[in-house]
C-alpha cells in the first residue's frame, strides 16, 4: 500500500504502479486494505507546528528553493490524501468514476512531487532539507469519520486555495527571472483545476444522495470542521473552471 510507504521516490514509483493496474482493470475489489491511521513518514524533512514555519517568499535562490520545498510538501502530502479518500471510506456506495477520478489525482500529485523535486536538485538542495509543517494531514484526522466532509475541506477549501495563490507565485517568480520553477507551477495549476473539480462533482453527488442542500452543508461543515474559513482573494476563474458555483464561496470575500 502507498500511504504505508514513507520513501518518497518509492511513494511516486508506487504510485504509477497501481494506477496503471487500476487503469488496466487488474484491480477489481475496493476496500479490502485497512488504511493507517497516519501515512508511513520519511525521517525527513522534520515536522514543526504550522505557525513555527517562516514565510517563504520565491525571491533569491535560497528563497526560491525553500518555496519550492514548502510546495513539494504539499505534493508529498496529497499523493496520501488521494489514496486515503480511495481506501478509508469503504461504506459509501460509490461508483468506479470516483476511484477513477482519486487515482488520477494520486497520479497527478505523484507527477507534482517529482517535478518539484527535480527542480529542487537544480538548487542543489533535496526534499527534507528544511523543515515542513503536517497541517494538510490535521484536515485528513479532522474528516477521517465522514467522505462529505473530508471532499469539502480537502479539494474545496485546501486545494481550491492553490487555485487562488498560484497566479501571483507565478508572477513573482517570473519577474525574478526563474521561468523554469514558473513553467512547473503553472503546469500543478492546471492540473489542479480538475481535483477540485472532483472534489465537487463528489461533494454534490453525495448531498444528493443524502437529500441535503450542498451549498448549506458545504459552509456548516466550514464552520465545524475547518476551524477558520476560506480566504480571499479567489480566483473565480479557475473556481469556475472546476465547477464551483460562487455560492460557495460568496460569503467568506470579505472575511
Amino acid at each position: 500500500m502507498v500511504l504505508n510507504e514513507s520513501d518518497p521516490s518509492e511513494k511516486v514509483r508506487k504510485t504509477r504502479q497501481f494506477v496503471a493496474a487500476w487503469q488496466a482493470g487488474k484491480f477489481t475489489k475496493i476496500g479490502t486494505a485497512q488504511p493507517p491511521s497516519r501515512p508511513k513518514q520519511p525521517t525527513k524533512p522534520d515536522l514543526i507546528s504550522p505557525k513555527d514555519m517562516p514565510r517563504r517568499r520565491p525571491t533569491g535562490r535560497i528563497g526560491r528553493f525553500a518555496f519550492v520545498h514548502a510546495i513539494a510538501h504539499i505534493e508529498f502530502n496529497a499523493i496520501d490524501l488521494a489514496w486515503d479518500i480511495i481506501a478509508r471510506f469503504t461504506g459509501e456506495t460509490l461508483p468506479r468514476e470516483f476511484y477513477d477520478d482519486w487515482s488520477q489525482v494520486a497520479l497527478d500529485e505523484a507527477e507534482h512531487f517529482d517535478l518539484l523535486v527535480g527542480r529542487m536538485a537544480d538548487f542543489e538542495g533535496a526534499y527534507g532539507d528544511l523543515p515542513a509543517h503536517d497541517g494538510l494531514w490535521d484536515a485528513a484526522i479532522t474528516t477521517g469519520d465522514d467522505l462529505l466532509a473530508r471532499l469539502a475541506i480537502v479539494p474545496m477549501i485546501l486545494e481550491a486555495r492553490g487555485l487562488d495563490t498560484t497566479p501571483a507565485a507565478v508572477t513573482r517568480l517570473r519577474q525574478a527571472g526563474d521561468i523554469e520553477t514558473a513553467k512547473i507551477l503553472e503546469r500543478i495549476a492546471a492540473e489542479e483545476i480538475p481535483h477540485v473539480s472532483a472534489g465537487v462533482r463528489w461533494f454534490e453527488y453525495l448531498c444528493h444522495q443524502r437529500d441535503i442542500d450542498p451549498v448549506t452543508t458545504f459552509h456548516h461543515l466550514v464552520e465545524t470542521r475547518f476551524g477558520g474559513t476560506p480566504k480571499p482573494p479567489f480566483n473565480q476563474d479557475a473556481r469556475t473552471q472546476a465547477g464551483m458555483a460562487s455560492e460557495y464561496y460568496r460569503r467568506y470575500q470579505h472575511t
